[in-house]
């Protein structure tokens, strides 16, 4: 957990290259807008161009770094299209120094009954199988700079429940998923951590909670700064753990 007093220095991730997915919205949104602003090149991926194009412009305003932006559909990608991902960034960047996985793929409550397979493959692939592909391709990167990456989970991957269907187990996959990885780099260069948010005002959360009273929740800007922390050097000695936001 981020230090309560902690105030990161300026530019503290200047001349760093951190991709982060899921960034045309929510939480993605804030940690790229976060990350930039603290000095950091972010490579941009998400489903939307629209919505990677206006965090983009939302950076660039506020004066941060020219991102970069990268379209993928994280339900549809294949090993080629991580390689390429990975490819790009070493090509066009020169160096990755983290990965802040905010995407998520969400459609809607309900019961087992109504579930399919149809259903459950898109939310594993997003969800699970995306997050550990992006990191085997970027491995070599993320090696060379002693990388942070960061898993964003979901409580419900901890403590599922009814109608959380396959969003619940997928996020159970990779929180599985975590473990295994960081026990396999627990020797290397690079680290991994996995944030579970909790509840905050985010797109999903409107989706699930429709009625709830938005002013109560943690907004993603402070989520947010948390991401921040544990991507930069501030946080170098956090790896392995499985981090729950306290509000």
């Amino acid at each position: 957990m981020m230090p309560t007093d902690y105030s990161p220095a300026p530019n503290l991730l200047k001349d760093r290259v951190l991709l982060v997915t899921g960034a045309g919205q929510g939480l993605g949104w804030a940690a790229a807008l976060a990350l930039a602003g603290l000095g950091a090149s972010v490579v941009l991926l998400g489903r939307s161009t629209s919505k990677l194009e206006q965090t983009y412009d939302d950076i660039i305003a506020a004066g941060g770094p020219q991102p970069a932006i990268f379209p993928m559909d994280l339900a549809a990608a294949f090993d080629a299209d991580f390689e390429a991902l990975a490819g790009a960034i070493g090509y066009q960047m020169g160096r990755l120094d983290g990965i802040c996985h905010c995407a998520a793929q969400f459609t809607a409550l309900q019961p087992q009954s109504s579930d399919s397979v149809a259903d459950w493959l898109p939310l594993f692939r997003a969800n699970a199988a995306a997050p550990a592909a992006i990191n085997r391709a970027c491995a070599p990167l993320l090696e060379k700079s002693g990388g942070s990456v960061v898993l964003v989970g979901e409580t419900h991957g901890g403590a599922p429940a009814a109608y959380w269907g396959g969003f619940a187990v997928s996020k159970a996959a990779l929180e599985a998923y975590f473990r295994i990885q960081a026990d396999e780099w627990s020797d290397a260069p690079m680290r991994i951590n996995l944030f579970v948010p909790g509840p905050a005002h985010t797109p999903q959360r409107a989706k699930t909670h429709p009625g709830e009273a938005k002013d109560a929740l943690p907004s993603v800007e402070t989520l947010a700064r948390e991401l921040a922390w544990l991507m930069g050097p501030d946080s170098a000695g956090v790896r392995g753990q499985r981090i729950e936001f306290l509000a």
